[in-house]
């Protein structure tokens, strides 16, 4: 806040000849420098600009005042006052204002082409006043009035840094002063400063003399000759022999240095060229990866691609939700969120239709496949290295009834080749006899009764389903078809099922262990596939594609490294995803790259096999880098080092309560052990933590 700005004004005009008070028209005393609240208003914007007058000056003052402000000429200016104009020698005495009151006048410009009038500051910034009023005490105790001026700096305040609470997230700002710098007085002389802005410093050390002295023998001194040596002089060169020696030597000092730069052209192009070689191929595999997502998302044939789906279909409802509720309010926004929710329900039923169509195709792939398995022969090695394919009597009645089902399956044949189908299914199963062969024989004569009474085949199409659901029963049945019972899931032997059937908590079956998830420490989750498939879909739509990747890439690598390399195929999808967004905070540990594509693991120390103690998440620019590193501890800053060491400890801290992995930790110190007996086992609430932190950062 500043000054009363009106004094300010009356100190530089000449006050009336009546010393320090003046009368007022009523016949009330006036106390000179006594000030009032002048609203303006910007004719035809409407805009209101408030001062502080002193009542004493007169209009001419005014505008010249309001024209500093406003940045247009003071002859432009027209000020009104109740709908007429009013005269510029006038004061605001005159005009009858009051000290300490208000008044309200319109002011308009004659030139509102070239001279608009437009508001000092924008509308957002008016929820401050411009003039306020404030008590001040004055000497004897005396309350007086006095009119104060806001005064809005047009600088924008410095950014000082602040503080952010690491369990809550919530941001503390450090605050920048209000007021403006006090300006130094002027002493009318220009001073000069010659202090210079760099100090330069130089160390030198100094090495102190040291006496020598040689011995000689002498009168009274013998010294020892033995290891002395003889030095004879040589040919002696003279400068110009010197000097010609050199000039005849500079052909080859030249061929030699020719030769060392070709060397270094060379490699810098063999550089250059690997160099461009790793950005071209860097850039296709992101181009494929690219592809291959666009592929996903166009035509999704597994269960991955169809998470992928439904993430990108959450991810597309939180940017819309934060839309509406960001533009709407009340009743309009809880019908642009219906609207949005039944955009949602019609893309979930979109993807759940395409979902039971790939099913279906891939139903019948998958059952083609368990056939032509049980339909192959046995193989063998041969002593010379051959392969020896063995036909036995369970593979041929296997590929029998292979070719029949697929010429049951076939719906484009006469009507002549589909009842020669029918007489051979029928005869090859009337060789047993129980109730499913009966069923079989059944459906085979109804639709033979129905082809010969003309019924379309279209009709038939549902008859014929089961009979080819019966006919593949059939073929799974061990005591029909022997080759089978080594490909199904089913034990034949019920014993074998004692100790291996857990119950789901959450859709109440028994099922076998391969129906669970299973952790690195080798116990199932009490939740089977198909309930985490349903529960990933209908609340988290989180896409585990990135870490499998991952995952995938890093035991490719220490397969080439190492070839008895344990740790990374004994980590699952679950436990990369802890490593990377519980760890390692979803990000590169040197550039701080954020692109889960982008991101590998490389070990720490490459002497050592990888483990979760010994790795760095680095993207695929550093990990060449990285991987020439002779020694991490003389090569990284300290500070990065401690960071990374304490990844480490948290990671070996969550690995050591799994059986499997304990099995595969290092000695380490017994600070780490110490850490280890009170340490609690970290839940995935911290990755959502983590994740949240992440997003509040960003």
């Amino acid at each position: 806040m500043s000054a009363q700005r009106g004094n300010q004004e009356q100190k530089e005009t000449n006050t009336e000849p009546g010393g320090d008070t003046a009368e007022e028209p009523g016949g009330e005393e006036v106390r000179s420098g006594s000030s009032a609240s002048v609203k303006v208003v910007l004719v035809p914007e409407g805009h209101v600009m408030t001062v502080a007058f002193a009542i004493e000056l007169s209009i001419h003052e005014l505008k010249r005042h309001l024209a500093s402000e406003l940045r247009v000429p003071a002859d432009v200016l027209q000020i009104s006052l109740d709908g007429r104009a009013v005269e510029e020698h006038k004061s605001l005495m005159e005009l009858g204002v009051r000290p300490h009151s208000s008044t309200r006048m319109e002011m308009s410009s004659t030139d509102p082409s070239f001279h608009p009038l437009r508001p000092v500051r924008p509308l957002e910034h008016d929820s401050m006043p411009d003039v306020i009023t404030v008590q001040v005490e004055a000497d004897g105790g005396v309350l007086q009035e006095v009119v104060v001026e806001i005064e809005r700096p047009r600088h924008q305040k410095a950014f000082l840094g602040g503080y952010r609470h690491q369990l809550t997230g919530l941001e503390y700002h450090h605050a920048a002063v209000q007021t403006l710098p006090k300006r130094r007085p002027d002493r009318g002389v220009a001073v000069f400063s010659r202090d210079t802005q760099t100090v330069e410093l130089k160390s030198q050390a100094q090495q102190c003399p040291v006496n020598a002295s040689t011995q000689m023998t002498g009168i009274g001194c013998y010294v020892s000759c033995m290891n002395d040596r003889l030095v004879t002089p040589g040919t002696y060169t003279t400068a110009d022999e010197h000097h010609d020696r050199r000039l005849r030597a500079t052909f080859a000092r030249r061929w030699l240095a020719q030769q060392a730069v070709d060397h270094l052209r060379k490699e810098r192009a063999r550089r250059l060229a690997w160099l461009e070689m790793q950005e071209r191929r860097r850039n296709e595999e992101k181009e494929e990866q690219l592809r291959d997502r666009r592929n996903r998302w166009l035509n999704p044939k597994r269960q991955e691609d169809f998470n992928l789906l439904y993430q990108a279909l959450e991810k597309w409802r939180n940017e819309e939700e934060q839309r509406i509720s960001s533009s709407l309010r009340g009743a309009e926004r809880k019908a642009a969120l219906c609207a949005l929710l039944d955009q949602e329900m019609d893309l979930i039923a979109a993807i759940g239709r395409h979902h039971i169509a790939v099913h279906s195709d891939n139903y019948d792939k998958a059952v083609r496949n368990f056939l032509d398995k049980s339909a192959s022969p046995h193989q063998r090695r041969a002593a010379d290295g051959r392969l020896i394919e063995i036909e036995t009597q369970n593979t041929i009645r296997a590929r029998e009834l292979r070719d029949l089902y697929n010429s049951i399956s076939l719906t484009t044949v006469s009507q002549e080749q589909r009842l020669h189908f029918l007489m051979t299914l029928k005869h090859t199963v009337k060789e047993q006899e129980c109730a499913l062969t009966r069923d079989i024989v059944d459906l085979v004569d109804r639709e033979v009764d129905l082809m010969t009474r003309g019924v379309k085949s279209a009709k038939l199409e549902g008859l014929r389903k089961r009979i080819c659901t019966l006919l593949l029963q059939y073929i799974k049945t061990p005591a029909f078809n022997p080759e089978v019972a080594k490909l199904l899931k089913v034990p034949q032997n019920p014993s074998q099922l004692k100790n291996d059937m857990i119950l789901c908590q959450y859709c109440h079956r028994y099922l076998r262990l391969t129906g669970f998830i299973m952790s690195a420490s080798g116990s199932p989750n009490r939740q089977c596939h198909q309930c985490a498939r349903l529960n990933n879909i209908a609340r988290s739509r989180h896409d585990f594609t990135f870490y499998k990747s991952i995952l995938m890439r890093l035991r490719a690598d220490e397969q080439r490294l190492n070839a008895e390399a344990k740790i990374p195929f004994l980590l699952k999808v679950q436990d990369m995803q802890y490593l990377v967004e519980a760890v390692w905070a979803s990000r590169s540990a040197l550039s701080a790259n954020i692109d889960l594509y982008n991101l590998v693991f490389v070990r720490w120390d490459r002497q050592k096999d990888w483990s979760p103690w010994n790795c760095i998440l680095l993207s695929k620019e550093e990990t060449s880098a990285h991987l020439e590193v002779e020694d991490v501890h003389t090569t990284y800053d300290t500070t990065l080092i401690h960071e990374i060491e304490r990844k480490h400890a948290q990671a070996r801290r969550h690995f050591s309560q799994v059986p499997v992995m304990s099995e595969q930790l290092d000695t380490h110190p017994a600070a780490v052990l110490g850490n280890q007996r009170v340490s609690k086992p970290i839940t995935m609430a911290i990755i959502k933590h983590t994740r949240d932190t992440q997003t509040s950062d960003h």
